[in-house]
């Protein structure tokens, strides 16, 4: 397994592909000093541990992606499990509960290198008639800063959430809260399924923590370049 990096990259790369063949592929053309990569459901599910091994010794760190939402005890044991694959960080979904997410802290806390763990508020994916459906009332925004205070009092590392939540977040909860935002993308790039989005650089100035970034750089012509121009325009926020 690769040593944990002294650096701390804002961009996390999301390797959404459906073979392992062709995420490592993407992997080999980009700097593990320059971003981290996520690895989310589909591509997890049909490649499994072997391939966070695969990337761990290309000296990435990893983003397991799978939004663990299950009984307490189901997701805390699948939470250690990730956590004994040596990932950097997973996830589960606030709409769980606070006993799920305390048990998933609890159960993580036990193992040799915890990850962070953070939790999903509102897919961004999600706008508020969509939200209304399922029975939330509100706006996105009121939906995400009630659950990310439901996190952050379960013992979260943070939160994903748009970043057209992140400002509303800085004023609410305190400390070294980490904000993860996919909705991210660069002036000009394809929205694709993404709602709430806003580009890189505003990202940051607002207060995000992590950028979760996939086509704009995994469907570019060349990936490292993309990747460096974005770590150049945030490196100037």
């Amino acid at each position: 397994m690769a040593e944990r990096k002294t650096a701390n990259p804002k961009v996390i790369v999301a390797l959404d592909f459906p073979s392992a063949d062709e995420a490592l592929s993407l992997a080999r053309n980009l700097d593990p000093t320059q971003c981290r990569v996520k690895v989310g459901k589909e591509l997890f599910t049909r490649a499994g541990p072997a391939l966070v091994e695969q990337l761990q010794q290309l000296n990435f760190e990893l983003f397991l992606d799978l939004k663990y939402h299950d009984i307490p005890n189901t997701t805390a044991q699948a939470c250690r499990a990730a956590a004994e694959l040596g990932v950097w960080m997973v996830n589960v979904h606030a709409l769980g509960g606070r006993r799920m997410m305390e048990a998933a802290r609890e159960a993580i806390d036990k193992t040799q290198q915890p990850p962070l763990l953070i939790a999903v508020t509102i897919l961004t994916s999600l706008e508020g008639p969509e939200l209304a459906e399922i029975g939330l009332s509100g706006e996105p925004v009121d939906n995400v800063v009630r659950l990310a205070r439901l996190a952050a009092d379960s013992g979260m590392d943070g939160v994903v959430c748009s970043p057209k939540e992140v400002a509303a977040l800085r004023e609410t909860i305190e400390g070294d809260f980490h904000l993860v935002t996919p909705g991210v993308r660069p002036a000009g790039a394809a929205v694709g399924d993404q709602k709430r989005i806003t580009t890189p650089e505003d990202a940051i100035r607002l207060g995000s923590s992590y950028l979760v970034i996939g086509r704009p750089i995994t469907q570019a012509k060349d990936p490292l370049v993309a990747l460096a121009d974005i770590n150049a325009s945030i490196n100037l926020c």
